[in-house]
């Protein structure tokens, strides 16, 4: 029987307790300790049956427990303090970003299909959503003028259960939002804000609800109200779960209603960040905003609107991109063409590399690419895939070149550092160490930490990780309908004295969980080595709907279940930031095994090494960057075999020489104090090098300086006076595109022939039929290197050509010099591209001539 009328009812608190209110609903809370520290003093079985959620907590309690702590001195001491701190943090306007950027009218949307802010608000599914859950913690702790647009899903993603034989099984309970740390964003009459987004024959409404992030407000999007039909309300059911047209509508909410819910609440974002392409979408809606409210045409607002736009894309593989069938962006968006005034071609278009192949689908990756001043990958190797991965989007230029740079991930500290290593931190760095966290200098303290100190902490953290451990197992075993032997033999697995390697992440074929079970008996013997023996804890989602992901998730649990080796290896079900906070705090190493190429960056390693872990990883993601002999190992050198099984073989092996000659024989060496000295050195040297780069602190400063200010700014400017400099660029381009058939590099000349000395100069000289284009149009380059064995120009240097007075007729000449520091073979080409100071690349126009005959010269 449904009701004829429903009401909120919230928690009733005592008026010295009201407080209390104000931090749960703000999930500053999740890097908090000492706000953690309240609520567990609240009640602490509460506080852990509650799944660590706050607001809940305050619904839960009885209201004795409640009286006992208003009328309690040193609780209610305590909760002024933190407050009072709380409310300081949020007054505080010395931020970081208004000293860089005084005076700053910018306003930057933020949208992801997922964030990772805690596990009491299961919204996210690994590490994308974890990652734009730090972006937002690092842009309140930085002061940026940021708001997170998403999606809050009823069911999240989904919890997993193992069958006794290993097989995973997906639970998807209902999330009450009235429940969570969030509250619904109601209009002046008390009734709840809605969007209407557009479907084929209807409207959809979405309501909007709040989740306060510091400073940092996050709006998330819900379908499952009264106004929609039960399909309808079914869209924001469950994250990345059923059909392509399901996803696109999930896609069409995000863009499109996180823009109108933007404007429904009075912002007008200068800039929007697309963490990946699923939210591609909002660029055409700001462009159809912008030709209603500035009467300009599709093509100008198109302009104006990728001008404030970044793209950050976290795919390695094109089966990481989401690409709708063509009927399907007919079905939902063919009205829009039409509203528009374009035509279904020239949409088509912007989410192809090759708008004439009628067979191509429509990629979110390439529309916001096409939508976008700024892309970036995540880490530095991750550029140079995604390069290649995006090529065929930017014919002819060098891979090298192609407008896609990098910013490498970093992790929010504060809400991944257990409170033990933040006290050490806080005692020998003293506040600098999250205040100031990319200064080197501050880092360099570490080393004045004791030995004895750092080392007993760390133990410590190990302790409580298998004390977790056995617990969690335990409960897993239970829900099994284990027999009591074993249940009891689960409280005596693993050992809190010896070398403990850890590996949690999403379960996916790349990743290569299995990598270290390719020797079974090896690893066995590893595990059971009587003097120096090594323990294995191990987690990880695989997707609902990945088969080979469930089946290595299987093969390793009937590993893990095998009599010889069930005390040295645990699974835990179940991954979340919970497990993975314990995990990440209590390792002694984190190994990661992904095949080369395929990890876009990774933050767990990152999170290990704030712990005082030390990294043993594949060269890929972050760690290709960051590692050094001193801080961590790795496994192989970075090279690629054409045969994956080869691959497998040599890495293995490689893995298991690592632990047998190296980290064991390093973990157990000790002194007469039994203190592993050398391996404390690395962990020193792993916190000093590693800590003040891969932060989220750094990571957005840089998004900050090289994107969003730029972006901000150069958005600013073309929609000023009526987007006038915006169609000036449009019509540049379209002048530009008509006549640069009539451009022809003629010939190319050089001043020597065959030989140059080291030391001495080569002037280019290239003749060129301009037509009606003018030299203050393009650019005309060398484009020069040294030739590999492939007879290709490697490492290429460009350099600019002037043009003379000179002429032959139709044709000019255009002047430049090569200087040579190497010897070897070199060759040069001569290139013209379009130039125009308001490009944000002189690529992405689509325009590039070479010249015919490149020449090689040796030096």
């Amino acid at each position: 029987m449904k009701p004829i009328q429903d009401v909120e009812v919230i928690p009733f608190l005592p008026p010295n307790l009201e407080p209390l209110r104000e931090l749960a609903y703000n999930l500053r809370w999740t890097w908090e300790h000492e706000i953690i520290e309240l609520f567990a003093r609240l009640d602490d079985e509460l506080w852990e049956s509650c799944g660590h959620n706050p607001a809940l907590v305050l619904g839960m309690i009885g209201q004795e427990k409640l009286h006992h702590r208003a009328n309690d001195a040193g609780f209610i001491s305590q909760l002024n303090r933190i407050y009072q701190k709380h409310q300081e943090y949020m007054r505080n306007e010395n931020t970081w970003y208004k000293r860089q950027f005084q005076p700053s009218n910018q306003i930057i949307a933020y949208f992801s299909a997922e964030f990772g802010l805690s596990e009491a608000m299961p919204i996210y599914s690994g590490g994308l959503g974890v990652l734009a859950g730090d972006h937002i913690k690092a842009a309140s702790e930085l002061g940026l003028p940021l708001v997170g647009v998403g999606i809050v899903y009823q069911e999240g993603y989904f919890r997993q259960y193992l069958t006794q034989d290993g097989w995973q099984q997906e639970r998807y309970p209902i999330n009450d939002f009235y429940n969570l740390p969030i509250i619904q964003v109601k209009e002046k009459d008390g009734s709840p804000v809605t969007v209407a987004i557009d479907m084929p024959g209807r409207k959809v409404y979405a309501q909007i609800w709040q989740a306060q992030v510091g400073r940092v407000p996050l709006y998330l999007l819900d379908t499952n109200i009264y106004l929609n039909n039960q399909q309808d309300q079914d869209i924001t059911d469950a994250l990345y779960h059923g059909d392509s047209d399901l996803r696109l509508k999930q896609e069409l909410i995000l863009g499109v209603g996180g823009i109108r819910a933007l404007a429904a609440l009075g912002i007008s974002p200068t800039v929007c960040h697309m963490n990946e392409g699923h939210s591609a979408f909002l660029g055409l809606e700001r462009i159809r905003m912008l030709t209603k409210t500035n009467k300009i045409s599709f093509f100008e607002a198109k302009e104006v609107a990728a001008a404030g736009q970044v793209f950050t894309t976290h795919t390695a593989v094109p089966a990481g991109i989401d690409k709708f069938g063509v009927d399907l962006i007919d079905k939902y968006w063919s009205d829009y063409y039409r509203e528009l005034n374009i035509s279904r071609d020239e949409f088509l278009a912007l989410g192809r590399a090759n708008p004439q192949d009628n067979n191509e689908p429509f990629s979110m990756a390439l529309l916001a690419i096409n939508l976008s001043s700024k892309r970036n990958a995540v880490s530095k190797l991750h550029g140079d895939v995604s390069r290649k991965l995006f090529a065929d989007a930017w014919p002819k230029v060098p891979v090298d070149e192609i407008p896609i740079s990098h910013i490498t991930n970093g992790i929010h500290a504060r809400s991944w550092v257990s409170g033990e290593i933040c006290d050490l931190y806080e005692r020998y760095l003293g506040p600098q160490w999250y205040e100031d966290i990319t200064n080197e200098r501050v880092w360099k303290r570490v080393e004045e930490i004791p030995d004895e100190e750092l080392w007993r902490i760390h133990e410590h953290r190990r302790q409580r990780l298998v004390s977790f451990s056995r617990n969690r197992f335990r409960n897993q075993l239970i829900e099994q309908g284990a027999h009591p032997a074993e249940l009891k033999e689960a409280l005596e697995i693993l050992d809190p004295a010896i070398l403990t390697i850890g590996f949690g992440r999403r379960v996916a074929t790349y990743k290569r969980a299995n990598l270290l079970l390719k020797d079974p008996e090896r690893l066995a013997a590893i595990l059971n080595n009587k003097d120096f023996p090594v323990q294995l804890v191990f987690a990880g989602k695989a997707h609902p709907e990945d088969g080979p992901g469930k089946e290595l998730i299987r093969q390793i649990f009937r590993f893990s279940r095998q009599k010889d080796v069930r005390r040295r290896f645990v699974f835990l079900e179940d991954y979340d930031m919970n497990v993975a906070r314990w995990m990440v705090g209590g390792v002694d190493i984190w190994l990661n095994t992904p095949r080369r190429f395929l990890e876009a960056s990774g933050t767990s390693g990152m999170k290990v090494a704030f712990n005082g872990g030390i990294n043993l990883s594949i060269l890929d993601g972050w760690w290709d960057e960051g590692y050094e002999a001193e801080l961590g190992w790795a496994i192989g050198k970075g090279e690629v075999y054409g045969d994956s099984e080869y691959q497998d073989e040599v890495e293995s092996n490689a893995l298991y020489d690592l632990l047998e000659k190296e980290i064991i024989p390093n973990f157990y060496d000790r002194d007469q104090e039994d203190l592993p000295r050398a391996w404390i050195a690395r962990m020193k040297k792993s916190i000093s090098k590693l800590c003040p780069v891969f932060n989220i602190e750094r990571m957005v400063q840089e998004y900050a300086f090289n994107m969003y200010r730029p972006c901000g700014m150069r958005s600013q400017e073309f929609l000023s006076n009526g987007a006038e400099r915006a169609g000036q660029l449009l019509a540049w381009q379209n002048k530009i595109r008509k006549l640069w058939p009539q451009l022809q590099i003629d010939a190319v000349e050089s001043s020597v022939k065959r030989v140059v000395k080291v030391g001495d100069d080569l002037i280019v000289n290239a003749w060129i039929k301009l037509g009606e284009v003018t030299a203050e149009d393009i650019s005309v380059q060398i484009y020069h290197g040294a030739v590999d064995a492939n007879g290709e120009i490697s490492n290429a240097e460009v350099l600019p050509m002037q043009i003379t007075t000179e002429k032959k007729g139709a044709l000019s000449r255009f002047s430049g010099t090569i200087k040579y520091f190497n010897s070897g073979r070199h060759g040069y080409t001569v290139r013209i591209l379009p130039h125009n100071p308001d490009l944000s690349s002189p690529f992405d126009v689509g325009l590039i001539l070479w010249a015919q005959e490149p020449v090689t010269v040796a030096v």
